[in-house]
């Protein structure tokens, strides 16, 4: 494989792994299954070779999903860790969104669940030897019913113990109530049942929450409906039942000014309880070696609390990298200016209109004003095409081929300057396939114990050389590497970026609406790229591919004949004309093509 590394830039590649799953090796994947039935990763897993792997496929950050010991069907009470009753769990392993402690790591995890918190610590040392930067969860908008910390700081109190449980709202209490109403459970759908049917000593006593507490989505009825977050409770950061906000607002010239001045603006501000407690919170994970956070719901909690958390984060570490789940784009610059967020993920409309080119449904050419649209926040747009929330491309209910992965992850991962992430088992093409339990095919389950076919094949029963693989599976996690190692050693994708793809539609030489071309070159044009992605899986022969005369007036070129070096491969090559101040080049728009050229000096 080629792997020339001219220069490392400021790219970030985030590879997504679900803790849980990356090192189970178990196949058996019987639906509402066991741990014992189908088995468990653990911290362990991630060995010295295993790491190294990751970190070769073009890898900067690694994010643990599913780390802080959430709600889960199992007995640990050997370890003074209390039941969680099926009723409020997602699933048997439970889903990772409903913590129960912060201050400690799922006890599944762990080969010794009293030693879970320095298996983890072990795992982040291994992280950072492998060159690796580690991000986890941080869940700030709602906790599981059954929060109990076991191992708290001195001074931190476990969320609600101090609430004034007679009071809907307090700024201070941790949760909101519906005082004199008792908790009662969904009405499940009659094609549902809790484990599958499997009978358990703990659902023979409903369980029981008096008062009731507000749903973790924000459903304000003692009686959650199945679709609500009913395993999880709401937390209240000061914004009354109305929607007013009980806090000091932050002046409309903090959208400009940095995590420095948003510090100072705090200091000796009263604040609500949840906030302290979400900064103790991080506060912590800092201190093991985390070096960042993925927040789970950022928009959900109020923009002045992030402003807040980060700005301490920054003060404590200002290489902390802060990824924020939003999706609203009307609150984007508000998240990323006032919060003070590194990154949002940009599935709104990025992500889902990839999608739908994917998929054959649209034309490529919405991503242009799409693109537009967001050019001012561009570098704080994380690009993606899986995570554990969405469907893997290569389920039928998504794409069905993984192989569009290549042109969709070409121009994901480098038009332009924001970080770029891979789900675990992407690389190799897992299809999800099946029901696990709580979870459906076509995602990979978060709350069940199963293993990850594809995935597993490239672990190899833990050797991480993908001696497992298919054939195809091998050069689609060759392509993945060639191109992520690319993407963070190529110095023009951290300058200008240049779209060509309006330019072509109009000129009427077979460049249609199932391609996109793009141009990048460093500041000083020093380096210079042309990248095509073609989505459609039918060859569309020869194309000339025209590149405007404000591509080449930026590139410094004259008139002449530039040889074209294809930057992945390097087996196909090309050559740049330029006549007249424009120039052109001719390509293959080969099935599913995805091209990287430099142009030569």
């Amino acid at each position: 494989m080629q792997n020339n590394i001219m220069k490392n830039n400021n790219k970030k590649v985030i590879y997504q792994v679900f803790t849980r799953l990356f090192g189970n090796t178990n196949t058996t994947n019987k639906p509402w299954g066991t741990l014992e039935e189908n088995g468990v990763g653990k911290f362990d897993d991630f060995t010295d070779k295993a790491l190294a792997e990751i970190k070769a496929l073009g890898v900067t950050h690694i994010w643990y999903t599913g780390v802080p010991h959430h709600a889960l069907v199992g007995d640990y009470a050997d370890f003074g860790i209390s039941h969680d009753h099926p009723a409020v769990v997602k699933g048997r392993a439970g889903s990772p969104y409903a913590v129960k402690d912060y201050f400690n790591v799922n006890p599944d995890l762990a080969n010794d669940p009293a030693n879970r918190l320095n298996e983890f610590k072990a795992l982040v040392d291994r992280s950072h030897r492998a060159g690796l930067k580690v991000i986890i969860d941080i869940v700030p908008n709602h906790v599981a019913r059954c929060y109990q910390g076991l191992n708290n700081p001195d001074g931190v109190v476990d969320f609600g113990a101090d609430d004034d449980t007679s009071l809907a709202y307090h700024r201070d209490n941790n949760f909101y109530y519906l005082p004199d109403e008792a908790l009662a459970l969904p009405d499940f759908a009659d094609t549902f049942e809790l484990l599958g049917g499997e009978e358990h000593p703990m659902l023979s006593q409903p369980y029981q929450e008096f008062p009731a507490k507000w749903t973790g989505n924000g459903a304000q009825k003692a009686k959650p409906d199945f679709d609500d977050w009913y395993e999880t409770v709401k937390v209240n950061y000061g914004v009354r039942p109305d929607g007013s906000k009980d806090f000091d607002a932050l002046p409309e010239e903090y959208m400009q000014l940095g995590h420095e001045q948003h510090y100072r603006f705090w200091q000796g501000k009263s604040v609500p309880d949840s906030w302290k407690k979400f900064r103790q919170v991080a506060e912590y994970w800092l201190m093991l070696g985390v070096d960042g956070f993925r927040y789970d719901m950022a928009e959900m909690v109020p923009v002045e609390f992030w402003s807040y958390l980060n700005s301490a984060i920054k003060y404590i570490d200002p290489d902390a990298f802060l990824l924020a789940e939003v999706y609203q784009p009307d609150l984007y610059r508000q998240y990323v200016h006032l919060g003070k967020m590194d990154a949002l993920y940009d599935k709104v409309d990025f992500y889902d209109a990839l999608k739908l080119v994917m998929q054959g449904k649209a034309s490529t050419d919405e991503l242009v004003a799409i693109r537009r649209e967001l050019a001012d926040i561009e570098p704080n747009m994380l690009q993606f095409l899986e995570n554990h929330d969405e469907q893997r491309l290569a389920s039928p209910q998504f794409a069905g081929n993984a192989e569009l992965g290549k042109p969709a992850m070409l121009l994901s991962a480098c038009i332009g300057t924001a970080p770029a992430m891979v789900y675990f088992g992407q690389e190799v093409g897992e299809a999800a396939e099946g029901d696990m339990g709580f979870g459906r095919q076509s995602r990979t389950s978060i709350f069940d114990y199963c293993g990850v076919p594809a995935h597993q094949r490239w672990m190899n029963n833990g050797a991480f050389d993908g001696g497992q693989l298919s054939e195809q599976e091998r050069e689609l996690r060759d392509f993945y590497q060639r191109l992520l190692t690319f993407t963070v050693s190529a110095p023009a994708l951290d300058g200008d970026c240049f779209e060509l793809h309006d330019e072509n539609r109009a000129a009427a030489n077979g460049y249609d609406g199932t391609m996109f071309a793009f141009a990048r070159s460093t500041d000083d044009a020093a380096q210079k790229l042309i990248l095509f992605s073609h989505f459609d899986d039918n060859d569309k022969g020869e194309l000339s591919l025209k590149i405007p005369a404000n591509v080449i007036e930026n590139w410094h070129l004259t008139d002449g004949a530039y040889p074209l070096k294809e930057c992945l491969y390097g087996q196909q090559s090309s050559v740049l004309f330029v006549e007249n101040g424009e120039g052109w080049l001719s390509l293959s728009a080969k099935p599913l093509a995805a091209l990287v050229f430099e142009v030569s000096p």
